[in-house]
């Protein structure tokens, strides 16, 4: 990620909140909003931003019922994701 990008994350962080929320409704919420909005344009670019790693919040996720699109771009209830 360029230097550019990376004060662009830090910025956006700032504004929007310092840190991703724990409880995986608001997690699934907070991260669909921040790719729909075009804050981002990846979850591993969201993730960086906020230093966590990608695999792990799919897996969390996973955990409590949601699944990562690729297509859709988003995190959907396990079985809407089609």
């Amino acid at each position: 990620m360029s230097t550019f990008a990376q004060k662009i994350c830090s910025i956006v962080r700032q504004v929007n909140m310092d840190y991703l929320p724990k409880d995986p409704a608001i997690l699934v919420s907070s991260v669909n909003m921040l790719l729909r909005d075009g804050e981002f344009d990846t979850l591993e670019s969201l993730c960086y931003a906020f230093s966590r790693e990608a695999k792990d919040i799919k897996n969390y996720l996973m955990k409590y019922g949601f699944v990562w699109s690729e297509h859709q771009k988003q995190f959907r209830p396990i079985g809407y994701d089609q």
